[in-house]
């Protein structure tokens, strides 16, 4: 810094100082959502998305990734995007970047139609997989290619794997400066609980009868949030990260109520609720966690949806008595009435 006693001494009113915030720290408005502002942050947001599979969990991760990753402005079109750089560490191994590059390559020509004279309408039903040689011709491939730039992606086996991948985004050995052109905004872990399981049945005793401390889940945990914790310190980022239910939407509630005569048949909404978000994790990341987001499968339909399934998204941390219906499309998220 050129004159630090300059920086010490300066002064900013309140307004000065939320303008600077909200340029520094944008707050993400995201369906489905966009109930509430989540900002990255030293002390910002841990979201934690959870639902059945498949309740739309990636795609909401995807959808965040590339609002990061993409320009506010790129040749005179507006884009919204933050252009930060976006910390991809997929646990399930089943990340599927030709969806993540369909995504983003509908993204940008929907923005370039104004310019080019076509109405790309982001909720357009069409196939998942459609593209024609007038959308491939009129696509920005620097753009395209910049953006994915900012796209770190790091798949992990087992826990110390996981742990030793957030090391590394913590000493910033994932890249070098020049390569990324921006600081880390957003780090989304899909799916946190894939090695709970594992873990659990691997906590195997010694000779003398005593738990391997290694194998703790609680000391494991204990040690992601602080690997977080020191990657927030280093770089205000914001945490996304997806999480299984225990039972699947389809899953017999009966099986964990074989005392009762009718099974399914006695519990009322609220229970089949809490059945299917029966907590597993650790208390460690249970108060790592700030807000917490509940996806499902709505079993109702209409003409407009077609054949596409209907999400439902409710925030149950903060409470939202509110349910948003949300489809995916071939080119992400949209929200439906």
């Amino acid at each position: 810094m050129a004159n630090p006693r300059a920086w010490v001494l300066a002064n900013e009113t309140a307004e000065q100082l939320f303008v600077r915030v909200e340029k520094e720290r944008p707050a993400l408005f995201l369906p489905p959502l966009n109930r509430i502002p989540i900002r990255a942050g030293n002390v910002g947001n841990v979201i934690e998305i959870t639902g059945p599979s498949p309740s739309a969990k990636t795609e909401i991760l995807l959808q965040a990734a590339i609002h990061c990753i993409l320009p506010k402005k790129w040749n005179g079109v507006h884009f919204g995007g933050l252009e930060r750089v976006v910390a991809y560490i997929d646990l399930d191994c089943r990340f599927d970047v030709l969806r993540l590059a369909q995504v983003l390559k509908l993204r940008i020509l929907s923005a370039y139609g104004p310019a080019l004279g076509t109405n790309w309408d982001l909720c357009e039903v069409s196939p998942r997989n459609s593209f024609n040689g007038s959308q491939v011709d009129h696509l920005d491939d620097e753009l395209f290619l910049s953006c994915m730039k900012r796209f770190l992606y790091i798949r992990c086996y087992n826990s110390s794997e996981f742990l030793a991948a957030l090391k590394t985004v913590h000493l910033g050995s994932i890249g070098s400066g020049e390569e990324l052109g921006a600081s880390l905004y957003i780090l989304i872990i899909d799916s946190i609980g894939s090695f709970h399981w594992i873990d659990r049945a691997c906590q195997t005793l010694t000779k003398d009868g005593s738990t391997r401390e290694k194998l703790s889940l609680e000391k494991l945990t204990e040690n992601v949030v602080q690997e977080i914790n020191k990657i927030r310190d280093v770089q205000p980022l914001l945490v996304l990260a997806s999480k299984s239910t225990i039972f699947g939407a389809a899953a017999p509630p009966n099986d964990a109520h074989r005392g009762h005569s009718e099974g399914s048949k006695n519990l009322n909404k609220h229970d089949r609720k809490m059945l299917l978000y029966r907590e597993y994790m650790s208390p460690a990341w249970q108060l790592f966690v700030t807000h917490k987001v509940f996806l499902g499968i709505s079993v109702s339909s209409d003409g407009k949806n077609g054949e596409s399934p209907t999400y439902v998204c409710e925030w149950i941390q903060p409470p939202f008595s509110a349910l948003d219906k949300f489809v995916v499309r071939n080119n992400g998220i949209c929200m439906v009435s």
